[in-house]
């Protein structure tokens, strides 16, 4: 794991970062929530995610930042665009049209100075279906919920109990097979932020730990399988798919997040009149 980082490590490899830091993170997660704020009039029926990806590209290179996912792993885009029935890091497509009532979520991430700034949400094309509604109102409070669950002295279990008993609670599933993770000056690190679990389970949540919240609700049941591509995960049963992320820094008394919407649209039913 990168060491650029100041700070100390926990006994599960966690880092704990310094009071300066979270300005770091702040400056990256800001861009990258504002670049999802600039591509959202783009969310349109006949529209390409190719199209898409392409501006998001051009934002992050006109901001002077770098994409953290171009040269991923191989991967060659600046965005992951996930649609429909696609759980996450479904592959920019030119030839991908968006069709009216498609729903579909566009995760980013940016290195600004050295900090990454990760996050992702839901966008709809065209009329938004009541059935798609419901699964991106119950995947963005799960989410929330988790976030409220953050403060020292809880545990990561606390944060995957509060979103799965949630999500469950309105008879939809939480995907178990990706999860949220530590950043900072690095991409991922630990701990994996499972969307599930048991209460006062998992390592302990200390002042400075940076993570992401992500979770994956499906209308159906939560397995999923990934594409010949290697990227695209889909569920089984085809059943719909949302997912909202935020990027958080654990503070003294709760959770700082980074990802805030800066024109208020980490939401979809903004677009309403």
């Amino acid at each position: 794991m990168d060491d650029r980082s100041g700070g100390r490590l926990t006994k599960d490899g966690i880092r704990i970062h310094e009071a300066a830091d979270f300005a770091g993170m702040h400056r990256a997660g800001q861009l990258a929530s504002e670049i999802l704020d600039e591509i959202a009039p783009l969310v349109v029926p006949g529209a390409t995610t190719g199209e898409l990806d392409r501006a998001i590209e051009d934002a992050v290179d006109a901001a002077g930042a770098k994409s953290a996912t171009i040269g991923y792993r191989g991967y060659k885009h600046a965005s992951c665009i996930s649609v429909n029935h696609v759980v996450c890091h479904g592959i920019p497509d030119i030839g991908k049209k968006l069709k009216d009532g498609d729903i579909l979520n566009i995760d980013v991430t940016v290195i600004v100075d050295g900090w990454f700034g990760d996050t992702s949400r839901m966008y709809v094309a065209g009329k938004l279906p009541r059935k798609a509604e419901r699964l991106i109102q119950v995947t963005h409070d799960a989410l929330m919920r988790g976030i409220e669950a953050v403060k020292p002295g809880n545990t990561f279990g606390d944060i995957g109990h509060a979103i799965q008993s949630f999500v469950e609670g309105h008879r939809m599933s939480v995907v178990r097979d990706f999860c949220g993770h530590g950043l900072g000056r690095v991409f991922h690190a630990p701990p994996n932020v499972l969307h599930y679990g048991r209460a006062g389970s998992g390592p302990v949540l200390e002042e400075g730990m940076f993570f992401t919240i992500e979770p994956m609700v499906n209308l159906g049941r939560p397995e999923t399988k990934v594409l010949a591509d290697d990227w695209t995960a889909v569920t089984r049963d085809k059943s719909l798919s949302a997912q909202f992320e935020h990027s958080i820094g654990v503070t003294a008394d709760g959770a700082e997040i980074f990802t805030l919407s800066p024109k208020g649209l980490f939401h979809p039913t903004y677009q309403r009149d």
